[in-house]
């Protein structure tokens, strides 16, 4: 529906410019005391000049604004399928999330997210690839693709990590980037049991997330280090799980590092902590729609890297605030 209203509204544009043309003719024969003679024949022969040129150019342009339009319309799937519309709710707990590509035009990056509702309880991913242009979208969808997979199969979030270390390795060798060294991901890995009121996190040299319990912010930064994906084989591949107290009204928010990097006009970083501290109990998608207003606002729109946030509340507060007061 969209390209057929799009087509209908550039098609015209050639043949106005021709009728404006031919109008312009018309008026100068019906002028014969005016413009005669040489001075006719001229006026018309210049009219009909500009007019062709410009249906020319008019042409043209509609050509680059069909094909660009029709790059749109392809950016728009591969992105639903990269970053596929997340539900409110995921299995106990409610997950919203947020993507602001830093250029206007770009529909998709480097940056990506994940959750699964699975037989382990909810799992999370969100990271972000080290790397521009389509090799880092390319990248991207083979972590995601295989989380979602891995996701449902591995008893841990160790081989998880395992499993995406294998995807992006393969990938890599398959479509190898102009300076390898530099082609990996950091990522964050999260679950969120069936049972229990914890998170364990497993952290790929990630941004920590920040927990938000009783007005107090904590970053859980982890205890030991793991390897970014696809530099296992360079650093070692031990991955360390940190498990930590989940509560009811518990507020997570899990972020990439075009959060904390984005400047404003004098050069300062977006203070994410002090702005969370500022927060009062809210919903998942309340809490990033002012994130997204205040990075906005912070850097007057412009924006220097990708953006991805996942907020993440337990459901189990969320009935009872839908409840209201007894």
């Amino acid at each position: 529906m969209d390209r057929i209203a799009a087509d209908r509204h550039l098609r015209p544009a050639v043949p106005a410019v021709l009728d404006v043309g031919f109008m312009s003719i018309c008026c100068i024969l019906l002028s014969p005391v005016i413009l005669t003679g040489l001075i006719a024949g001229l006026a018309m022969a210049a009219i009909a000049a500009v007019t062709v040129a410009a249906a020319y150019a008019s042409h043209v342009r509609l050509q680059r604004e069909q094909a660009l339009f029709h790059a749109r319309l392809v950016a728009d799937v591969a992105q639903k399928v990269l970053l596929r519309p997340m539900p409110r709710r995921v299995g106990g707990v409610e997950v919203e999330s947020l993507y602001l590509a830093a250029q206007a035009q770009a529909r998709i990056g480097g940056d990506f997210y994940e959750a699964a509702d699975t037989p382990y309880g909810v799992r999370l991913l969100i990271g972000d690839v080290r790397g521009k242009g389509l090799s880092a979208v390319g990248t991207a969808s083979a972590v995601v693709n295989s989380f979602r997979e891995a996701a449902y199969d591995e008893p841990d979030l160790g081989g998880i990590a395992r499993r995406l270390e294998t995807s992006i390795t393969r990938h890599n060798a398959a479509f190898p980037a102009q300076d390898p060294p530099e082609c990996f991901a950091i990522a964050l890995l999260a679950e969120i049991p069936n049972s229990g009121d914890l998170i364990r996190i497993l952290n790929c040299g990630h941004p920590p997330p920040l927990l938000l319990h009783r007005g107090e912010i904590r970053a859980l930064e982890p205890t030991a280090p793991s390897p970014p994906l696809n530099l296992a084989a360079l650093i070692g591949d031990h991955y360390s799980v940190d498990a930590v107290a989940f509560a009811c009204g518990d507020q997570l928010l899990f972020y990439t590092d075009g959060v904390t990097e984005a400047r404003n006009r004098t050069g300062e970083f977006f203070p994410l902590r002090d702005w969370m501290r500022q927060q009062t109990p809210t919903p998942p998608r309340e809490l990033l729609d002012r994130l997204h207003r205040d990075l906005l606002r912070h850097s007057s729109g412009g924006l220097n890297d990708d953006i991805a946030a996942l907020a993440v509340r337990s459901a189990s507060q969320a009935a009872k605030n839908s409840a209201g007061p007894a």
